[in-house]
């Protein structure tokens, strides 16, 4: 199937869950992860609608952003690993960052963010399987994490991310992603303009909205397994 045909299916499922789950319309986002796919898979989706991409490597990231610098209401995540050496590149390119789990990091950000471009949108990473593997914070450093985050003037909280460990089951899959909302709900409670719950992929996608999810990755579901 095409890459239009795909998004039209996954935007249905989208909606059908959403329903499902009682959350209202529009209250999941699609991001496409383009990460390792070509230009010309990116402008098919383009044409197909999608305005949201997830990049994981900041080189790569930074091209396709240039090369769509034209193309009006792109939003670019970057959702990878982010070094201290590679903040400028990102700073200066994207409009979000997804994995944010460190001071140094923020600070760099906030420091090297254009004044021009606007505050750059932010989600903490918390490792909520507390994988050894995994970048993020505990969800106990998430409190202190955010008041650190929110001293930084060109950096704008939004929310929090995760890629809980995959798992079989549904009611595997909740346990991780039911505490990931706890979470954001008391994230919520303590600041202002907490809207965005960035979890599920493809394969936990329905968990993952039943559990308040706000945007959910899709990568090979769009654009076909990893070339």
């Amino acid at each position: 199937m095409s890459i239009a045909q795909n998004l039209t299916n996954i935007l249905e499922q989208i909606q059908q869950l959403s329903q499902e789950a009682q959350r209202p319309e529009g209250a999941v986002s699609l991001l496409a992860v383009s990460k390792t796919k070509p230009i010309s898979a990116i402008e098919e989706a383009i044409r197909a609608g999608q305005k949201a991409f997830g990049e994981n490597y900041v080189q790569e990231g930074v091209e396709k952003v240039q090369h769509f610098a034209n193309v009006q209401d792109l939003e670019w995540h970057f959702i990878g690993l982010l070094q201290s050496n590679k903040t400028r590149l990102v700073a200066e390119h994207f409009h979000w960052v997804q994995t944010l789990d460190r001071v140094k990091i923020a600070q760099r950000l906030n420091e090297q963010r254009p004044l021009s471009k606007g505050k750059l949108n932010v989600l903490i990473q918390i490792n909520i399987s507390d994988e050894a593997s995994k970048s993020g914070i505990s969800p106990t450093d998430m409190l202190p994490f955010a008041r650190e985050i929110q001293q930084f003037p060109n950096l704008k909280l939004r929310g929090l991310m995760a890629i809980p460990k995959p798992e079989s089951t549904p009611e595997a899959q909740k346990i991780a992603l039911a505490q990931m909302q706890q979470l954001f709900l008391q994230l919520q409670e303590q600041f202002e303009g907490i809207d965005t719950l960035s979890m599920g992929m493809s394969d936990d996608m329905p968990t993952a909205i039943a559990c308040g999810s706000t945007m959910v990755r899709i990568g090979t579901a769009i654009f076909g397994a990893r070339s």
